[in-house]
């Protein structure tokens, strides 16, 4: 298998050897020896690394009138299945998002036509969200394009180093996440 190291790098054109997140570590080696900063390498790297895309990506969505937190909203209930309803509960903590962001939210994709509010017929006091058909024609539209983005920047790695790095990054979160 191939790795993702210096000799895979030197075989990938436009991609150089030493970058701003290598100076950056170097400067800290230089001023504080004793300080081991190898992590800002690798989360200098995906910080700035999602930076780009999900700028990239807001760039796409603009298309269809809609920044990165409504894409969100519309990609939740797209993904919930028929009949792309959800409680605003539910897509709040889909979304890890206070409730008045998540109103927000709502209120301009309802504006635009792309979701739907109405009563919840089994809790008086609930509401459901509900993807319009023009929310599910621009989210799947929308999608295709943001992956389109991410597919550009992932080309660079061979598969087999797409699927390394994938399984890497899942190990990274996993441990993040179990605090």
């Amino acid at each position: 298998m191939r790795g993702i190291g210096k000799c895979e790098v030197r075989h990938n054109p436009g991609v150089t050897e030493r970058d701003d997140v290598d100076v950056i570590v170097e400067q800290w080696r230089r001023e504080r020896a004793g300080m081991r900063p190898e992590p800002m390498a690798v989360f200098g790297r995906i910080y700035r690394l999602a930076r780009i895309v999900g700028d990239a990506q807001e760039k796409v969505y603009a298309g269809w009138g809609i920044g990165r937190g409504e894409f969100d909203v519309l990609a939740a209930l797209r993904r919930s299945g028929a009949p792309y309803t959800l409680a605003p509960k539910e897509l709040t903590a889909s979304l890890m998002l206070t409730s008045g962001g998540m109103t927000g939210r709502l209120d301009r994709l309802e504006r635009a036509g792309l979701v739907r509010r109405a009563p919840d017929p089994a809790d008086r006091r609930g509401l459901r969200v509900t993807l319009t058909d023009a929310g599910r024609r621009a989210v799947e539209e929308a999608a295709e394009a943001g992956l389109e983005v991410q597919r550009r920047i992932l080309d660079a790695l061979p598969p087999d180093d797409r699927r390394r790095l994938g399984d890497l990054l899942r190990a990274l979160l996993a441990a993040a996440e179990a605090g």
